[in-house]
């Protein structure tokens, strides 16, 4: 992040309201009014009065810290102004003590309201903290290894201050395999994670067994089926609801990969060997999870080369269907060629700045990717 850019903590709270220990510098400024007023007031005209400004020290101090630093800069700002009307012989004219009372009204306003903040802001907090943790067990991060295979992925929820939505993906290993998902829920941000979880929790139950790669698909889209009819009395839209996905088998000890497509964009192969980026179309797409019961045909499995060294790229369509501000769907395709050198997470990170640049700087969407590479793990030392 920019130094320019106003930082947020890991809560996604400003600092202005985190604990005043992380801006000590903040204090200096209000004491240095309430010492700095009654002495210029000293040394002005009579006709010429700056001591009711001491109300700026306190309120500059409840803009940054709690209640306590609020009284006690508030309590020296009323002796200030006792001190500068005294010093003045002025402290019993009905003015200093029309200032004088304000002044003590306006502090104990502004020690109640920091006390309020700070105990919404406490219970923010631990809302946030409860979220976060929440949000992070659906989406658990990816492994960097997976037998031979070497992970990455990156997420973007549409929806300020939450960690997923309606994207997903996950890994998960057999004795001799790795099984990979990716998909899409229709709609976006927090409104579609409860199907994101009913995917992710029956991909992860039913991965780890060495059942069939159409085997595994049926167990979610019954999964996915069940938990659509659960929500169908609360949700008028029940019907509309389904998941794009694409789940892939890529074994060990072949150079093949195995996929089937339930209604989502191709993943992309980028080859080692010729350079060359190609779409993993499948022979018999399946229609998205949630809505298998339109077709009576069985899940069938594509299989395609995977050789060491080549690389395969999941994503969801918040990546394609990414626009520029002529409407142009952003060219995945045409921009992995300018990258084939690059690494998992670099080759992330650059399609994400781009796709940001593409865009405007504003992604609107759920975007979800995962590079997948066969490359044996680097010998230790």
């Amino acid at each position: 992040m920019r130094a320019a850019t106003t930082k947020t903590s890991t809560t996604g709270i400003p600092p202005v309201w985190a604990p005043a220990a992380h801006r000590p510098s903040w204090l200096a400024v209000p004491l240095l009014l309430v010492v700095a007023i009654p002495l210029a007031d000293a040394f002005l005209p009579p006709d010429i009065h700056l001591a009711h400004l001491l109300v700026v020290a306190t309120a500059v101090t409840a803009m940054g810290y709690g209640p306590r630093p609020t009284a006690l800069v508030g309590a020296l700002s009323v002796l200030a102004l006792i001190a500068a009307g005294a010093e003045r012989g002025t402290l019993t004219t009905e003015s200093v003590l029309v200032e004088l009372g304000s002044l003590a009204v306006l502090c104990v306003l502004l020690v109640a309201f920091t006390r309020l903040r700070e105990r919404r802001v406490r219970e923010l907090l631990r809302a946030r903290v409860v979220s976060d943790t929440a949000q992070r067990v659906v989406l658990r991060p990816l492994p960097t290894r997976a037998g031979p295979l070497s992970l990455a992925g990156e997420y973007h929820s549409a929806e300020a201050d939450t960690y997923i939505g309606g994207d997903l993906y996950a890994a998960a290993r057999t004795s001799d395999s790795t099984r990979l998902v990716i998909g899409d829920v229709r709609g976006k941000g927090l409104a579609s994670i409860s199907d994101t979880a009913i995917v992710l929790g029956a991909f992860r139950a039913a991965a780890h067994r060495r059942i069939p790669l159409p085997e595994l698909v049926a167990y979610v889209e019954d999964a996915v089926r069940w938990g659509l009819t659960e929500f169908a009395e609360a949700d008028p839209d029940v019907q509309e609801r389904f998941v794009t996905a694409v789940v892939l088998d890529i074994p060990d000890d072949q150079p093949v990969a195995h996929m089937i497509s339930c209604g989502h964009p191709p993943p992309l192969l980028l080859s080692r060997a010729t350079g060359t980026t190609t779409a993993l179309h499948v022979s018999e797409p399946a229609p998205p999870l949630g809505l298998g019961a339109m077709s009576d045909a069985a899940y069938t499995t594509t299989t395609f080369p995977f050789q060491d060294g080549d690389r395969i790229l999941l994503y969801t369509d918040g990546v394609t269907e990414t626009r520029d501000g002529e409407g142009v769907f952003y060219p995945l395709a045409e921009r992995l060629a300018k990258w084939s050198g690059h690494a998992a997470r670099p080759l992330l990170r650059e399609i994400v700045t781009d796709l940001r640049a593409y865009a405007g700087g504003m992604l609107r969407d759920d975007m979800a990717m995962m590079v997948v590479e066969r490359a044996p793990e680097p010998a230790p030392g």
